[in-house]
């Protein structure tokens, strides 16, 4: 069994707290879901969803390192995408 301080744990906690969705909240993203690409401002997150302003789905992306994507088509409003169905996220582009 391994030895481990629990105040290491703690903090390692505290940390993890501070990243996520919260931290991103006003910034564009970029989330990669079971079936589709959403990317919009994060203006809310809750439970179960997250809300982008601004938002558009990415039919395709063309090459990551690009600064535009290759087929994005903006949504008509505000849109809430499932925390469950959301595989990955970040700020891409």
């Amino acid at each position: 069994m391994q030895d481990f301080d629990i105040a290491e744990v703690c903090v390692t906690n505290e940390l993890w707290s501070e990243e996520g969705f919260e931290s991103l909240l006003g910034q564009r993203v970029t989330v990669f879901c079971a079936v589709y690409i959403y990317t919009g401002k994060l203006v809310g997150v809750n439970d179960n969803c997250i809300k982008l302003t601004d938002a558009a789905i990415v039919y395709e992306t063309g090459e990551l390192t690009n600064n535009c994507w290759k087929d994005v088509q903006p949504l008509p409003h505000d849109w809430y995408v499932q925390k469950s169905m959301i595989e990955s996220f970040g700020i891409l582009k």
